[in-house]
């Protein structure tokens, strides 16, 4: 983890000191650097912004968590979750916060579905008994949900097109609904036919193991005893 965040930050040091390399080689410096104090402006307004909206919607979400709506919710998802994630039990502790991140993800507050999305992963990580094994086929499946992220209200969104003068901010609801709702069943597509693959190559496997060593399936065999009459 610390020699992912290094990588990180020496790219983004990197991408900085090459833009203003390049701005001081073509006599540009003082548009690099009004540029900078701009997106210095902009990045503070933008932030106090986000800050009200989000604030507004986690809010909201803690109220229905501890009002008991986010657990109503969860459960009327039953038949969802299930199909999503036949491998968790109804009474799987991260089914809960697998439904708060897919209600928040939904109301296109991405946010505030990262602690309920890192809550529900470490649930999940903790069924995997295989020290070989990393991942398991929930935890692929959830993180491809939440990469397609289906959204009816994409909040986010028409904030950052409220800040920066859209006339019509709301405009984006239905493209945002239609594209999110293709990727979303394009990825549920891809999980459930990555699975039925990984099943099917698990029966192959189990076969060929048991065409190999016939003996281990037959109950009794190998301890069978010669026996000779009197």
């Amino acid at each position: 983890m610390g020699s992912e965040k290094a990588l990180l930050n020496y790219l983004w040091g990197g991408m900085l000191l090459a833009g203003m390399l390049w701005g001081a080689i073509n006599g540009t410096w003082n548009e690099v650097t009004q540029a900078l104090l701009d997106s210095a402006k902009e990045s503070v307004s933008l932030g106090i912004t986000m800050l009200g909206i989000l604030s507004f919607w986690c809010g909201i979400m803690e109220i229905g968590s501890q009002s008991g709506l986010i657990g109503w919710l969860a459960k009327r998802m039953t038949p969802v979750l299930d199909f999503l994630f036949p491998e968790l039990e109804r009474q799987h502790p991260a089914r809960e916060p697998i439904a708060v991140n897919i209600i928040a993800n939904m109301l296109g507050l991405g946010m505030a579905a990262t602690p309920a999305g890192l809550k529900a992963m470490q649930e999940m990580e903790a069924d995997i008994r295989d020290e070989a094994r990393t991942v398991t086929a929930s935890m692929c499946t959830f993180l491809i949900l939440n990469i397609s992220s289906l959204q009816l209200i994409p909040v986010t969104l028409i904030a950052y097109r409220s800040q920066y003068g859209s006339k019509q901010p709301e405009a984006v609801l239905g493209p945002a609904l239609a594209a999110t709702t293709v990727s979303t069943l394009t990825a549920v597509a891809f999980c459930k036919i990555m699975d039925l693959r990984n099943r099917n190559r698990s029966r192959r496997r189990k076969r060929m193991m048991e065409s190999r060593n016939p003996e281990k399936g037959v109950p009794g065999a190998g301890n069978v005893r010669e026996v000779t009459r009197p």
